[in-house]
This record gives C-alpha cells, sequence and structure tokens, in this order.
C-alpha cells in the first residue's frame, strides 16, 4: 500500500505531519491512467475500438463530475479488458513514456505545494485509485515521500488476472491515511489533504487541514458548507522547465516498479459529462476521437 521514494524528512517537532494529495486532476491535469492508452494501443495491448473508448473516457472524465454507478460498471470493464496482459511488457510501455505522457501535465501550483510542504517538514504521500505501478513512478518523479494506490493482482505466468487485491477508492482511501498516520505518527490534526472529487471526502475529513483542488459540483457544495478553502490549479508545466537544475530519476529506476494495475487503475478515474449539455457534444467529441486515433 505504500511505497518510500524520497529520504525521509526529519521533523523536529513532537508529532510528525504529512500532506496527502489525490493524483488525477489535483496534482496533474489527466487521469494518470487513461494517459497511457494510445501507448497501450501501439503496444499491442488493446485494440483501436478499446483505444478510442479510453480517450473518450478521458475527455468525460476532464469535463464532468463523478458518478459512482458509472465508475463502477467502467471498473468492471476494464478489469476484463487487462485480463491476461504480460505485466513485463506494460512496465516497459509505462517506463519508456512516462517522461512523455506525465511530466508535462504536472500542475506547476501542486509541485510547489509539494516542495512547501517539504520545506515545512512534512511527509508528501499520493493516495490514488490508479495502479500502484503507475502511481509509484509519478510519486518518485514528484519527489512524494510514500503512496497509497490500487493493486492488481498478477498470476504466476506473470500477467493479470483480471482481479483487484486492493481498491484505494472512497472510505477505503480514509482508511488508508489513518493506518498510515497511525504507522508514521502523523498527528491528523495537523495534517493536510487535497483533491478535486466529492469521492474524497471521506480522506479530506480525516485532517484537520482540507482543500478542495478544481472541485467538481459535489466536492464544491460540500467545502463550502465545511469551509474547506477551494483551489484552483490550471498551469501545467514540465518540471525541467519549472526547475532547470531539477534530474529526472534514471529510467531504469522507473521500470522496476512501473507496471499498470490498469482495470482498477482507472476504477476511480470514470467520470460523466454535464448531462445538461446533451448527447450532441458527446457526439462530436466522439467524432474527434475517432479522427485522431484514425492518424495512429
Amino acid at each position: 500500500m505504500a511505497g518510500t521514494y524520497a529520504h525521509p524528512v526529519e521533523n523536529h517537532s513532537l508529532s510528525r505531519t504529512a500532506a496527502f494529495f489525490d493524483l488525477d486532476k489535483t496534482v496533474i491535469a489527466k487521469s494518470s491512467t487513461l494517459t497511457f492508452s494510445k501507448s497501450f494501443y501501439q503496444g499491442g495491448l488493446i485494440s483501436r475500438r478499446a483505444a478510442l473508448r479510453t480517450a473518450y473516457t478521458q475527455f468525460v472524465f476532464l469535463a464532468g463530475g463523478a458518478d459512482h454507478d458509472q465508475m463502477e460498471r467502467m471498473r468492471e470493464y476494464l478489469s476484463a479488458l487487462c485480463k491476461g496482459w504480460n505485466v513485463q511488457q506494460v512496465r516497459e510501455i509505462v517506463a519508456e513514456t512516462l517522461h512523455d505522457l506525465i511530466d508535462p501535465i504536472i500542475y506547476d501550483e501542486a509541485a510547489s505545494l509539494i516542495e512547501e510542504h517539504h520545506m515545512a517538514g512534512r511527509d508528501v504521500v499520493i493516495v490514488s485509485t490508479s495502479g500502484a505501478e503507475v502511481v509509484e513512478p509519478i510519486g518518485e518523479l514528484l519527489g512524494a515521500d510514500r503512496v497509497v494506490a490500487t493493486r492488481m493482482v498478477v498470476g504466476d505466468d506473470g500477467c493479470f488476472t483480471g482481479e483487484v487485491e486492493y481498491y484505494a477508492y472512497g472510505p477505503t482511501k480514509a482508511e488508508a491515511v489513518r493506518e498510515l498516520a497511525a504507522s508514521e505518527g502523523y498527528d491528523l490534526d495537523r495534517c493536510y489533504a487535497y483533491s478535486d472529487s466529492a469521492t474524497d471526502i471521506p480522506m479530506l475529513s480525516a485532517v484537520g487541514h482540507a482543500y478542495a483542488v478544481n472541485p467538481d459540483r459535489a466536492l464544491r457544495r460540500e467545502a463550502a458548507v465545511r469551509g474547506w478553502p477551494v483551489l484552483v490549479f490550471n498551469k501545467p508545466v514540465r518540471l525541467k522547465q519549472r526547475l532547470p537544475t531539477f534530474s529526472m530519476p534514471p529510467r531504469p529506476a522507473l521500470m522496476a516498479a512501473a507496471a499498470v494495475g490498469a482495470a482498477a487503475a482507472t476504477a476511480g478515474l470514470v467520470w460523466y459529462a454535464n448531462r445538461r449539455r446533451g448527447a450532441a457534444r458527446a457526439a462530436r467529441a466522439t467524432t474527434e476521437l475517432g479522427t485522431r486515433f484514425a492518424r495512429i
């Protein structure tokens, strides 16, 4: 459930503290797992039709808010889709494309917050519904201290079985935060949490300092009721452009932990477009995406 990527920051206070970050639309501008759909298609893991479907899912993820039932249906679909995928092949695809796909969509504002929390002596923990093998190298890229993420079952043949070992979603995230607090000695009343989704209200409620980042409608309402500050992140920037002296982790180090828990990894990332925009917008989006993938 947790992986360490950076040397722990020593905290001289009586109790330790941490900052917990959701990943998608909070630290990065897109879905971490769906971003790799084109690479999976080019690597022969998914069909053109599946690539188009996941690309469309990326669109509605960016356009709307969370719908639990739709997320569950898509989790089941993607669990079946990735069954039989060779884990080593997936690791190689993720490792080869991580910097090109993820680095450009990291929010400058989120990177600044991560730096500020580290400077204040707090651990930084990424808590994401995406697969651990996707989230871990992203966490390493960001300098996170720990990661909590969904895990898929891998069979004796080295392939995904399509089953979910651990699903980091909703109340489960809050449970993980509390377990980490108990094991690491975090004072949750002095800890921070950031998310864009109402599904993360349990996690936000677990800490003393909660922030709604680019919130969906439900989370925005809840933030207003609870007095949680609302932050707007809208400046994706490459880390190397932001910090000219920033040194990227070596690719071999990423490859060691770059497998994708593809099905459940995407489970918490399936969103529906605003219904008032109607089916016409969805149809236009589908047409545009079909043209895009036709060029592959």
